[in-house]
Formats: C-alpha cells, sequence, structure tokens
C-alpha cells in the first residue's frame, strides 16, 4: 500500500515539486518499503529518531529535519542531514552556523515563516522577515535556500490558500531582495497531506507527506 500511495502521490505533482516523504515514528520497515518504490527523500521531526534511522538506512536517502529546531540537538543530525526546514530566527540561523562549522559541512536551511492562526506555529513573522537583513556571506557553512511554511488548522480553504500565497509573497520578497543573486534560493516548502493539492497550485516545490503514504501515527512512541 505504500508503494501505491507514493505512485499514486507523485503522479499529482506539478514539474518541479518534490515530495517529502514524513516518516516520523514509523519503523525503519515502512521507510524501506518506500524506498523501494524508489523515494529517496524524507522527512523526520524529531533529532534522535532521525539520528538512529539515518544509521539503519540506506546511505543514498535525502534527510529533510522537519521538526521544530532546538540549538542543543543539531549535534545529531548536522553531521548528514540534507536539509534543515524550520529555521525559525536569527539565532537559530547562527546556531546552525556554528554547528556546521563543527563538523565542516554546508548545510541547506530554510527560513520558517509564520503565518498562520496558531501562535503555537514558529517561524519568523512577516515584519520580522520584512524587516531582517539577511547577509548570505555572514553563513559560510549554512545555504539558504528557501522559505517554509504552514497554513492556519483550519477546514476554510480560502484562509489555507491565502496563508500559502502569503508565504510565496515572502518568497519571492526574498528572491528580489537580499537573495537575488543565489541561484540556491529556489525552495518553497508547504503543504501536507491534508492540504498538498492547495500548496501545489500556490507555487510549492517541497510538499511533506506522511499519513497519506504511511498511515496514521501512534504519538505514544514519540521519543
Amino acid at each position: 500500500m505504500i508503494a501505491e500511495n507514493i505512485a499514486s502521490i507523485k503522479a499529482s505533482l506539478p514539474e518541479g515539486t518534490r515530495l517529502v516523504a514524513v516518516s516520523k515514528l514509523k519503523p525503519v520497515e515502512d521507510i524501506m518499503e518506500a524506498y523501494n518504490a524508489g523515494q529517496r527523500l524524507f522527512g523526520e521531526n524529531y533529532a534522535t529518531e532521525l539520528r538512529d534511522k539515518h544509521a539503519q538506512l540506506p546511505d543514498d536517502i535525502e534527510w529533510h529535519f522537519i521538526g521544530h529546531l532546538q540549538s542543543k540537538q543539531l549535534k545529531y543530525y548536522i553531521g548528514f542531514v540534507s536539509m534543515i526546514h524550520g529555521v525559525d530566527s536569527v539565532e537559530h540561523l547562527e546556531d546552525v552556523e556554528h554547528a556546521a562549522a563543527k563538523v565542516n559541512r554546508v548545510v541547506n536551511v530554510l527560513l520558517q515563516v509564520h503565518v498562520a492562526q496558531e501562535e503555537t506555529k514558529f517561524g519568523f513573522l512577516p515584519e520580522e522577515l520584512s524587516a531582517a537583513r539577511f547577509d548570505p556571506s555572514a553563513y559560510p557553512h549554512v545555504r539558504i535556500c528557501g522559505v517554509m511554511g504552514m497554513a492556519s488548522h483550519t477546514d476554510d480553504q480560502v484562509r489555507v490558500r491565502e496563508d500559502f500565497a502569503r508565504i510565496r509573497e515572502f518568497y519571492h520578497l526574498l528572491k528580489e531582495g537580499p537573495f537575488a543573486d543565489c541561484p540556491e534560493f529556489c525552495e518553497i516548502s508547504m503543504g501536507m497531506s491534508h492540504d498538498y493539492r492547495i500548496a501545489m497550485e500556490e507555487g510549492s516545490t517541497l510538499v511533506r507527506i506522511g499519513t497519506s503514504i504511511f498511515g496514521p501515527r501512534d504519538y505514544s512512541k514519540k521519543q
């Protein structure tokens, strides 16, 4: 079923949009089923779980950390992670720079934008992002590749579309500003199982889908 789900989702993706298979709290057997179906890009939310799965699974998997960034946990995955989606403050950007420098790597990151109704979600507020003076040269061990965001948790699809449109607007604000000369600044990560189709219509290049691939999760297993 996992292989069939992946095939169905990939068939719906427009050119230029990639699938991040969100495998948090799922066993390595499920990830291997997805891997054997051709999936190579996986997203994990918990640092130690990501560390442990990386040690058990094939080396050609592209691991994305999509959970809330905690500076003290960077050590668990900074040595191999392909991209960190949730850099939600200048302080965290600096933390990633310092951690990546220690292992002599350049790590891809996305700047998280907060546009949702819920105050519990993380990210740069729009006014913070507008006022920030990002200097890509100040972070030699970080490659800022775009933005990430989540829509409000609501059944109101108009609001969801508006949220995704705002994330896209801030991508273009940065793309036309401090990252105008950075061809690697090209990613918009938005959209999950319940709203990824709207996200794709609003320009998402990375959709983070878990439940629609692997089924519901048992959060009692959370590390």
